[in-house]
Formats: C-alpha cells, sequence, structure tokens
C-alpha cells in the first residue's frame, strides 16, 4: 500500500484544516488506518483511527469533540477534519495503514506497515 497525505498548511487557533491520505495498492477496505501526529521535539503520537471498513473510530483524548476520521473504502482515501484547533495540534501529521492490528493496539504506531510522508499543519495563535 502507497499512501499519499496532502493538506494540512496555516490556520489561526479556532479555525479548522482537513487532512486527506489516499491509498493505492491494496484493498484499502482490509486495513486499519491511522492518522499519528510528531510535534516538534516530541514523538509521535496516535491522533485518530478507522477499523476497517469503518466499523469502529477511536480518537486521542486529546482530540475527542475536535477532530473527525473519516474514510471512503471506494476511493480508498481517508480523511481527518481538524476543527478547534489549538496552537499545540501543530505537528507533521501523518497517516498509516496496518492489518491485523487489534483493536487493543490501534494506537500504537508500530503496529503499522505502511506510512505516508507526513503533511505539516501549523496552528498560530
Amino acid at each position: 500500500v502507497q499512501l499519499q497525505a496532502s493538506g494540512g498548511g496555516l490556520v489561526q487557533a479556532g479555525g479548522s484544516v482537513r487532512v486527506s491520505c489516499a491509498a493505492s495498492g491494496r484493498t484499502f477496505a482490509n486495513y486499519v488506518v491511522a492518522w499519528f501526529r510528531r510535534a516538534p521535539g516530541k514523538e509521535r503520537d496516535f491522533v485518530a483511527a478507522s477499523r476497517q471498513r469503518g466499523s469502529t473510530t477511536l480518537y486521542a483524548d486529546s482530540v475527542k469533540g475536535r477532530f473527525t476520521i473519516s474514510r471512503d473504502n471506494a476511493k480508498n482515501t481517508v480523511n481527518l477534519q481538524m476543527n478547534s484547533l489549538k496552537p499545540e495540534d501543530t505537528a507533521v501529521y501523518y497517516c498509516a495503514a496496518g492489518q491485523g492490528v487489534i483493536l487493543s493496539s490501534t494506537r500504537f504506531p508500530d503496529r503499522y506497515h505502511y506510512w505516508g510522508q507526513g503533511t505539516l499543519v501549523t496552528v498560530s495563535s
């Protein structure tokens, strides 16, 4: 699976932005897809995930209620809509995909086999 992230950019605090990830190469619906982010000087953190076929979504507590992950298996895309952005949301956002990722391991980046190149979201105060 090849993943290509797009979107992001510079946005003011309180604003919204959407990042997208296009997948190619395999049957997308069979994969768990997720978004992670890496803020400057920090580790890569889990943001959100969509289980196979979109049956279940999970969110980090820090983004719950503000971010929404959605997937379109027919188009092999996954989006992350980010609202009410805060300066601490500034990071490079990465999409990831994996097979056989059990529910309890969804938040761990080392469970994912495929990664996009990352897209920068900068939230100004």
